[in-house]
């Protein structure tokens, strides 16, 4: 369940904290209107709060491995929304990332970690 928890609260973080970028990014890059960007902050703000629903309790672990996601989620985000089409080594160190992070969040620790 814990793992089930943490994939989902990385999910939406990613969606969040990228949805809201994208959307600044295209207020400011692309010309939308001004509310695009407003939209994006509180987007930005959200992801802040799911990230402390993380089961793990050490900020610097959670957020270490969130980068992981970033990358492989932005690279989703990209294909999905943004018409980018990412080739095999974006591919590739989108799976280290994700490698990355299950390794940080789910590897054996003692009591003490």
């Amino acid at each position: 369940m814990t793992i089930a928890k943490t994939v989902l609260l990385f999910i939406l973080a990613a969606a969040a904290e990228i949805g809201g970028a994208w959307m600044v990014w295209q207020a400011v890059r692309e010309g939308r209107a001004w509310w695009w960007a407003g939209i994006g902050v509180i987007a930005l703000g959200l992801y802040g709060f799911v990230a402390t629903l993380q089961p793990d309790a050490h900020f610097g672990r959670v957020l270490a491995a969130y980068g992981g996601v970033f990358v492989a989620g932005s690279l989703v985000w990209g294909t999905a929304v943004d018409g980018f089409r990412p080739d095999r080594w974006d591919l590739i160190g989108s799976a280290i990332c994700i490698a990355g992070v299950a390794v940080i969040m789910f590897a054996p620790r003692g009591p003490a970690s």
